[in-house]
Protein backbone atom coordinates (compact mmCIF):
# COMPACT_ATOMS: atom_id res chain seq x y z
CA UNK A 1 0.00 0.00 0.00
CA UNK A 2 1.46 3.26 -1.01
CA UNK A 3 2.26 5.79 2.32
CA UNK A 4 -0.08 9.15 1.87
CA UNK A 5 1.81 12.18 2.11
CA UNK A 6 0.07 13.60 5.03
CA UNK A 7 -1.62 17.40 4.19
CA UNK A 8 -2.41 20.34 6.75
CA UNK A 9 -6.00 21.31 6.92
CA UNK A 10 -5.00 24.95 6.47
CA UNK A 11 -3.22 23.93 3.00
CA UNK A 12 -6.19 22.13 1.85
CA UNK A 13 -8.73 25.28 3.00
CA UNK A 14 -6.28 27.60 0.99
CA UNK A 15 -6.27 25.33 -2.12
CA UNK A 16 -10.02 24.61 -2.71
CA UNK A 17 -11.77 27.58 -0.97
CA UNK A 18 -9.48 30.48 -0.59
CA UNK A 19 -8.13 30.43 -4.02
CA UNK A 20 -11.24 30.08 -5.58
CA UNK A 21 -12.75 32.51 -3.83
CA UNK A 22 -9.90 35.25 -4.35
CA UNK A 23 -10.26 34.54 -8.04
CA UNK A 24 -13.84 35.48 -8.23
CA UNK A 25 -13.66 38.15 -6.18
CA UNK A 26 -10.21 39.97 -8.04
CA UNK A 27 -10.65 38.55 -11.42
CA UNK A 28 -7.36 36.25 -11.49
CA UNK A 29 -7.34 34.52 -14.60
CA UNK A 30 -4.90 31.73 -13.35
CA UNK A 31 -4.20 30.38 -10.04
CA UNK A 32 -0.57 31.42 -9.83
CA UNK A 33 -1.93 34.58 -9.60
CA UNK A 34 -3.16 34.34 -5.67
CA UNK A 35 -1.19 35.88 -3.55
CA UNK A 36 -0.30 32.90 -1.22
CA UNK A 37 2.22 32.73 2.06
CA UNK A 38 5.53 31.19 1.88
CA UNK A 39 7.39 31.43 5.11
CA UNK A 40 6.03 32.69 8.94
CA UNK A 41 8.71 33.46 11.86
CA UNK A 42 7.98 33.64 14.79
CA UNK A 43 10.14 35.97 17.00
CA UNK A 44 10.93 35.73 20.76
CA UNK A 45 13.03 38.74 22.72
CA UNK A 46 14.26 37.89 25.55
CA UNK A 47 14.19 41.22 27.96
CA UNK A 48 16.48 39.44 30.45
CA UNK A 49 18.68 38.17 28.48
CA UNK A 50 21.75 39.88 28.70
CA UNK A 51 21.75 38.79 32.79
CA UNK A 52 20.89 35.15 32.10
CA UNK A 53 21.60 33.24 29.77
CA UNK A 54 19.92 30.54 31.33
CA UNK A 55 16.34 32.52 30.28
CA UNK A 56 17.49 32.28 26.44
CA UNK A 57 17.79 28.83 26.45
CA UNK A 58 14.33 28.71 28.63
CA UNK A 59 12.95 30.48 25.82
CA UNK A 60 14.46 28.25 22.78
CA UNK A 61 13.30 24.65 24.66
CA UNK A 62 9.64 26.60 25.02
CA UNK A 63 9.52 28.05 21.32
CA UNK A 64 10.67 24.64 20.45
CA UNK A 65 7.63 22.99 21.77
CA UNK A 66 5.42 26.12 20.31
CA UNK A 67 6.75 25.33 16.86
CA UNK A 68 7.52 22.21 16.29
CA UNK A 69 11.22 23.16 15.27
CA UNK A 70 14.63 24.03 16.51
CA UNK A 71 14.81 27.78 16.63
CA UNK A 72 18.29 29.95 16.50
CA UNK A 73 19.08 32.64 19.01
CA UNK A 74 19.43 35.96 17.98
CA UNK A 75 22.60 37.95 19.32
CA UNK A 76 22.81 42.12 19.66
CA UNK A 77 23.67 43.79 16.31
CA UNK A 78 25.43 46.88 18.81
CA UNK A 79 26.58 47.09 22.63
CA UNK A 80 23.85 49.68 24.20
CA UNK A 81 25.00 50.83 27.56
CA UNK A 82 22.26 51.82 29.15
CA UNK A 83 20.53 48.55 28.76
CA UNK A 84 24.21 46.84 29.97
CA UNK A 85 23.85 44.96 26.10
CA UNK A 86 27.24 44.00 24.59
CA UNK A 87 27.61 43.09 20.85
CA UNK A 88 27.18 39.75 20.38
CA UNK A 89 25.13 38.95 23.58
CA UNK A 90 21.88 36.87 23.34
CA UNK A 91 18.90 38.34 23.46
CA UNK A 92 16.44 36.23 21.84
CA UNK A 93 15.40 33.35 19.30
CA UNK A 94 13.43 32.95 15.98
CA UNK A 95 12.41 30.13 13.57
CA UNK A 96 11.45 30.46 10.23
CA UNK A 97 8.72 27.54 9.14
CA UNK A 98 7.75 26.72 5.68
CA UNK A 99 5.45 24.32 3.85
CA UNK A 100 3.75 21.67 6.02
CA UNK A 101 5.21 23.42 9.37
CA UNK A 102 3.98 27.15 8.42
CA UNK A 103 0.38 25.60 7.43
CA UNK A 104 0.47 23.33 10.64
CA UNK A 105 1.35 26.41 13.05
CA UNK A 106 -1.20 28.90 11.36
CA UNK A 107 -3.58 26.24 11.87
CA UNK A 108 -3.27 25.92 15.57
CA UNK A 109 -2.74 29.93 15.95
CA UNK A 110 -5.78 30.47 14.28
CA UNK A 111 -8.14 28.04 15.73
Amino acid sequence: MADKKYIPRMRTKYDEEIVKAMQEQFNYSNPMEVPRITMVTVNMGVGEGSQDKKKVATAAKEMELIAGQKPVITKAKNSIATFKLREGMPIGCKVNLRRERMYEFIDRLVT
